[in-house]
């Protein structure tokens, strides 16, 4: 089994009535994101939507490259990049600048969305997506390769591609796939990818890790996912705040799952989904439920919303300075988990 590794995602949500200028909300998140680093996360993970109101991150790649350019250890990925919105060129170039300029700790997460009016937005049917999605992966898996190749598709005909600067990572970035249902974790056990399950485990989780299996590959895959962690002494005090802007950021989900006829987790009738509501309590509440969290589930990656939409990232570094400092240690040395070959990625 992988190490597990501990993270941070960011998705820079700044509705009205937080008051904050757009250009100060990153110039802060950047300095809690370089923070991070020193409080011993192991990795940055952003999201990605479009035209929501309260600029709702559209493009990590900048950011990425800002974090990147002062860090030195922290490793940076996506929960999730829309594939279907990216030429996997493009793209591969870009990965290809990013895993450079970070001395090769850049990975990739992609999906392949869902919300009608970002297709809309975009200029193509929502039809397309799984074409694009699949093309997109097929392409990028060749252009990880390092060689010369052409690619002649449905969605994307390309010839004599070559992707430079080559990347510093050995046959690419990590790939991971989000997955909401069975198709989407075949999906990423055929391209041989980690695994982001959004979605009942019975129709994620194990369906992925049987594919797995079947093919016989190596067992050292990782499987990630976000859940926020509040840690505190004083959850009547804290708690309430966080519970309000997480309502914020869950009327957009659900507004995009009713657009797009989308089951939501509050469907049951796929089943429970894995569970992403907040954990909230003292230092031993924290280490009892993450510790039985992730052994469930057998997750090697996990990750806690660090600015809910509508705080100042200062107003969440108490809870993550104990989180880095005393939460996660505590849970590293419960599971007691040796480094393994997959650890680099």
């Amino acid at each position: 089994m992988p190490r597990l590794r501990f993270g941070l995602s960011y998705d820079f949500r700044n509705p009205p009535e937080s008051g904050l200028a757009m250009p100060q909300l990153y110039a802060e998140t950047l300095e809690q994101m370089v923070w991070a680093e020193s409080l011993g996360f192991d990795q940055l993970w952003f999201t990605e939507h479009h035209f929501v109101e309260d600029g709702y991150l559209p493009s990590w790649v900048p950011v990425a490259g800002a974090v990147a350019a002062r860090t030195e250890r922290i490793r940076i990925s996506q929960d999730i990049c829309i594939l279907p919105f990216r030429n996997p060129i493009n793209l591969a170039e870009d990965l290809a600048v990013l895993d450079n300029l970070s001395n090769g700790r850049v990975e990739l997460g992609v999906g392949m969305g869902y919300a009608p009016h970002e297709f809309r937005g975009f200029g193509f049917p929502v039809s397309r997506r799984l074409s694009l999605m699949e093309e997109g992966l097929a392409v990028l898996r060749r252009c990880f390769r390092g060689q010369r190749f052409s690619f002649q598709g449905k969605r994307y005909t390309f010839s004599d591609v070559h992707i430079t600067p080559g990347y510093v990572q050995a046959g690419g970035p990590p790939l991971w796939v989000a997955a909401m249902a069975r198709n989407g974790a075949l999906r990423a056990a055929r391209f041989d990818c980690h695994l982001l399950p959004q979605g009942p485990r019975a129709e994620v989780l194990e369906p992925w890790r049987d594919a797995l299996s079947a093919a016989g590959r190596d067992p050292a895959y990782r499987v990630g996912i976000i859940r926020g962690v509040l840690v505190t002494d004083d959850p009547e005090r804290d708690w309430p705040r966080i519970r309000q802007a997480e309502r914020t950021r869950m009327r957009v989900y659900k507004r995009f799952f009713a657009e797009s006829g989308q089951p939501g987790p509050q469907d049951a009738s796929r089943g429970a989904w894995i569970p992403q509501t907040w954990i909230v309590g003292d230092v031993e509440t924290c280490v009892e439920q993450l510790s039985a969290f992730i052994t469930e589930h057998g997750l090697t990656d996990f990750v806690s919303w660090a600015v809910p939409p509508g705080l100042r990232p200062h107003e969440m570094n108490a809870s993550l300075e104990r989180l880095g400092r005393e939460v996660i240690p505590r849970v590293r040395a419960r599971l007691d988990r040796p480094a393994g070959p997959g650890d680099a990625a």
